[in-house]
């Protein structure tokens, strides 16, 4: 099985995340800010802490014999915005520097791509998260430009709408 981090461990979708990886046999190395928010204990789960806007820090989880990084990232309420585009430049630097090279990066569905085609509907969402939350926006589209741009194995998730619900096991795609 897979050694993976998780960046956003302690997070609404780092905690089931984490859970189905130890659920499917891989080794997880959980990058948190504050240890006693993770709600996990599990004997292939190991807690590296940290703040992402330290290179440092970043560089203590991602080691050579990591297999993956996700990065399921967010903003808190009164946090620095530049964790998202700060944090995506310590991630790559640190995956570069152990010679990690698969990335899984999650963002929102805010962040558009050129061949979208987006609806009405979507150019109101679009429209209402810059006037709501512009600052975390821009922050979003800049770590996914960073992404997008390095030389990793790298797949963006952008997630219009997570439930915190059961687990159903179906996928939408567009």
């Amino acid at each position: 099985m897979a050694k993976i981090v998780i960046f956003g461990a302690t997070g609404q979708t780092g905690v089931p995340l984490g859970q189905q990886a130890l659920a499917t046999g891989h080794e997880v190395v959980a990058f948190v800010r504050t240890p006693s928010k993770m709600e996990i204990q599990h004997e292939r789960l190991m807690l590296v802490q940290g703040d992402v806007l330290n290179k440092a820090d970043v560089e203590k989880a991602v080691t050579p014999d990591v297999d993956a990084v996700v990065s399921v990232l967010a903003p808190t309420k009164n946090g620095p915005r530049e964790v998202l585009s700060q944090g995506a430049d310590h991630i790559i630097a640190a995956m570069h520097a152990a010679g990690v090279e698969r990335l899984i990066y999650m963002t929102g569905a805010g962040v558009t791509q050129p061949q979208d085609q987006p609806g009405v509907f979507d150019k109101f969402i679009k429209f209402m998260l810059k006037a709501t939350a512009g600052d975390v926006l821009e922050h979003s589209e800049m770590a996914v430009q960073r992404v997008q741009a390095s030389d990793m194995e790298w797949t963006v998730v952008r997630g219009p709408l997570l439930t915190n619900g059961e687990k159903r096991g179906q996928l939408r795609d567009g």
